[in-house]
This record gives structure tokens, C-alpha cells and sequence, in this order.
């Protein structure tokens, strides 16, 4: 069976594979003090225009979130989120178990806007409630979808006018920069936001985010919450020499672009047999709405993921394409589809 389930299911990129080889026996500093994660912070930096911004490379998404939000709460603020997001529906309390309430706003697409922020904040005015101090959103959203730059630039105006910090889920950041509908970039992520990260995990590298932290407020002492949470690595060089690696002759780009290329053509052959679909995407995630009947003989051969079951009985099902699907397998899949259908 072929597997569209997720787009971590591969191991990493040859190049990063190579460069681990190659650099094998070498000796480096632990922690991330290393001359990779020198470079690849360097890199990172160049790419967001910005040498003011601090990078600290992290294993994995849930500790980044976990240690983003931990670093920039006090005990009594609360961070706001999509009632989708991450952080509120994959994380198991991460966010809750560090001692800070997530504020939910419902949301079709996966996404939050200013008007909605602005009235739950509203909301929360005294101190009888959580008090909101930091908002949070991931691009793409937990259902494919993506923010303009006008939506991201409504949210930033609205957080510094209220005193909130906004965060950025960057795992699938690769996606959202590499599609036809995208109009954002690393400089204005830098620009908009008070820290992001870009996802390694979900485009290329064996395990890996690199937390941007832009504001300087957040900057101190965020070692001592690595340490902390466990999120120190003795051998953080493996962290950095992968994004040295990704951010080398436009690596990151190119895996970010292939997955969304693979995800359209699932994209096409749904809609050449007529189905509608969940949320209006252009990334590397697609929900088609299928019967249960249908859903049932796609599994056969192949495994995905249901997101959503309607009263009818129909559901919405989850396609994921990742930097390493090759696209026979997609064409295999899309021909399959049309002899069910």
C-alpha cells in the first residue's frame, strides 16, 4: 500500500544524508554551538533579511510550541488559537501542561482573523479571566489552507496595537511559501510577526524546526527553557548541519514546490471526477469529500486519513504529499480513483 497519510513518512533528502556522511567523524562543540548551526542560523538570517533575529534549532514541533509559548506567557496570560490548531487538537494538553490556557476561536477554513481576535479579547477585559497575550497561528493551517499577507498584516496590527505577541507554526512553512496562491515571504514573516518557525521535519529533514525569535523581549534566557524541557541536544550539530543543508542553493524551496506539485495533481483528479472538497487549498494537504462506501475501497490500496464524517454518512478524507512522493505514485493513485469512481 501506498501511503498518503502524512508527509514524514520518508526519511530525509540524499543531500542531507550525504552531508551527514561526509561530516560523520568530525568533532563539534555540543548544544548548538557549533560552527552547522552557525551557518545555517547565518542562512536563515540572510534569508529573512533581518541579522537582529535569534535562531534556536529544536527537534521537533510540539516542543517548539511548547517552548515558544511557555517562554512568552506569564502564569496568568493565555495564548489564542483556531479551535483546529495545532496546539489545541495534536499536542495532548503540551500547551495546558506548561500551565497556560489555549483560547479557542471556531474557525471552517483553519484559520483566525482580526475582527474574531479582537472581540475574545474583548471578552477577556478583568482579572476574573486569563488575561490573552499571544496569539497563535500555523501556516498552512491544520486544513491546507494558508494566510494572505493582508490577513497577516490585519493580525500584526491588531496584536501591537493590544500588546500580544503572535506566533507563527511554521511545519509545513515550505508549502505555504512554494504554492501559486502564496504571497508571503521570510522577510515578512520576519517583519509581522514576533517569532515563527520553519518546519524541517515536514520537508526534507530527518527531524528538525528552526524557532525564529524576532522580538527582542523573548530573546533572553530561551536557552535555559531548552534545557529545561528537554529539548537540548548533546549533539545539536545534526539539527544545524540539515538546515545548513536546506538552505543551500534553494533546497527548502524546491522540496516545499514539489510536494504542493504532487498534491495538485490528487487535486486535479478529484475534481476531474467530481468531487467537492473540504477546504479551498493550494498546499501539499487536500480533503476530498467522499462516501464511506468509496473512502472504504480507496483504502484498499492506499492509506490516507479521515478528518471529518458527515451525517449522510460521506467524509471528508485527508491526502498528504510530501518532498519525497514520487509522482507515479500520485498518477498510479489518480487512475485508480477513476476506475472506482
Amino acid at each position: 500500500m501506498y501511503s498518503f497519510a502524512n508527509d514524514y513518512s520518508e526519511g530525509a533528502h540524499p543531500r542531507i544524508l550525504e552531508a551527514m556522511m561526509n561530516t560523520n567523524l568530525e568533532q563539534n562543540p555540543g548544544y548548538g554551538k557549533d560552527g552547522h548551526c552557525e551557518r545555517a542560523a547565518g542562512l536563515i538570517r540572510k534569508e529573512c533579511g533581518r541579522e537582529d533575529i535569534d535562531v534556536h534549532f529544536i527537534p521537533g514541533g510540539t516542543q517548539t510550541n511548547l517552548l515558544a509559548i511557555a517562554r512568552a506567557l506569564r502564569p496568568h496570560e493565555a495564548v489564542i488559537s483556531a479551535e483546529t490548531g495545532h496546539i489545541n487538537c495534536h499536542e495532548t494538553g503540551a500547551v495546558e501542561a506548561t500551565g497556560h490556557k489555549i483560547l479557542t476561536i471556531p474557525s471552517a477554513d483553519g484559520k483566525i482573523h482580526a475582527a474574531e481576535v479582537s472581540k475574545l479579547i474583548r471578552q477577556h477585559n478583568a482579572e476574573f479571566t486569563v488575561h490573552p497575550k499571544l496569539v497563535y497561528l500555523s501556516n498552512t493551517t491544520e486544513l491546507g489552507t494558508q494566510y494572505t499577507k493582508q490577513e497577516l498584516e490585519e493580525l500584526s496590527h491588531l496584536c501591537r496595537l493590544n500588546h500580544l505577541y503572535l506566533f507563527l507554526d511554521g511545519a509545513r512553512l515550505a508549502s505555504a511559501l512554494t504554492n501559486a496562491s502564496n504571497d508571503i515571504t521570510l522577510e515578512d514573516l520576519a517583519a509581522l510577526t514576533d517569532l515563527f518557525y520553519i518546519g524541517g521535519t515536514k520537508n526534507g529533514a530527518l527531524f528538525g524546526e528552526a524557532l525564529v525569535i524576532v522580538n527582542p523581549e523573548l530573546k533572553s534566557h530561551f536557552r535555559y527553557h531548552l534545557k529545561q524541557r528537554g529539548a537540548m541536544l548533546a549533539k545539536g550539530w545534526l539539527l544545524g548541519l540539515q538546515f545548513e543543508t536546506l538552505f543551500t542553493d534553494g533546497l527548502y524551496y524546491e522540496l516545499g514546490q514539489h510536494a504542493n506539485e504532487m498534491a495538485g495533481i490528487l487535486r486535479a483528479g478529484f475534481k476531474d471526477c467530481g468531487f467537492s472538497f473540504l477546504s479551498d487549498t493550494a498546499s501539499n494537504q487536500i480533503f476530498p469529500i467522499v462516501s464511506a462506501k468509496l473512502a472504504e475501497t480507496l483504502a484498499k490500496e492506499y492509506t490516507f486519513e479521515t478528518e471529518r464524517v458527515f451525517d449522510n454518512g460521506d467524509m471528508a478524507i485527508r491526502f498528504v504529499t510530501s518532498w519525497a512522493t514520487p509522482e507515479k505514485a500520485v498518477r498510479d493513485f489518480v487512475s485508480y480513483l477513476k476506475n472506482c469512481n
